[in-house]
């Protein structure tokens, strides 16, 4: 049976038979989806659990913050100054992570390694100064298990430094990787989920300060 024939034969092309179709790729070619498509979209499935788990502790934070048990109040403890301090290191490492990103399509060592390390130190100031604030809540007899409000508090702002400690254990692991293994195409993949990732938790810590810290002292 000649070419001609098995096509009129097998007009839905089941048996596979157009080799035009081994190149494809993306779903409406036929072929299977490029490795970009398949990460990026894994890892995005990854974040929107991860603001689902958010979603969950804001919610929970809303519900618990007026059951302080006769202890202190968002407006009595929280010092905006200091959280100010924080959100500009944040933002300010997401900016820098952006340039980051610009080097790495560029292929630039020097101002790859230059912008993650700039962002690391960002983010570690911003981590450092939480655990300060945390340590001096505790000090004040504001810990967590002081009313229901202090272990939503906690547990919501707790679980987003968490999440800056992993980032920066990522962000090293990242910038070793790229001056050892350099731009290979894997690497490129890595460090894209390792950006969505550093400015989700942006957009997250952004939320947290409209939420709960401003909102906190305005009420």
């Amino acid at each position: 049976m000649n070419r001609i024939a098995l096509d009129a034969y097998d007009p839905n092309r089941i048996g596979h038979r157009n080799d035009d179709a081994h190149d494809a790729k993306g779903h409406g070619a036929g072929g299977q989806a490029s490795t970009r498509i398949i990460v990026g979209y894994g890892f995005w499935i990854f974040l929107l659990s991860d603001i689902i788990m958010f979603s969950a502790f804001f919610a929970g934070y809303a519900v618990l913050s007026p059951a302080t048990a006769e202890g202190p109040s968002a407006a009595q403890l929280f010092d905006l100054n200091n959280v100010a301090i924080e959100t500009s290191c944040l933002l300010l490492s997401s900016f820098v992570c952006g340039l980051a990103s610009l080097a790495v399509d560029k292929q630039s060592q020097l101002w790859t390694q230059a912008a993650l390390f700039v962002t690391g130190l960002l983010g570690l100031a911003f981590l450092l100064l939480e655990i300060h604030e945390f340590i001096g809540l505790v000090n004040q007899g504001a810990g967590p298990t002081r009313s229901a409000f202090l272990s939503a508090f906690f547990t919501l702002v707790g679980c987003h430094g968490l999440h800056i400690t992993v980032g920066l254990l990522w962000l090293g692991t990242m910038m070793a990787q790229i001056f050892a293994k350099g731009f290979r195409q894997e690497i490129h993949y890595r460090f894209l989920c390792f950006s969505l990732f550093w400015h989700a938790l942006d957009i997250i810590w952004v939320a947290i300060f409209s939420l709960v810290y401003l909102m906190g002292v305005i009420s």
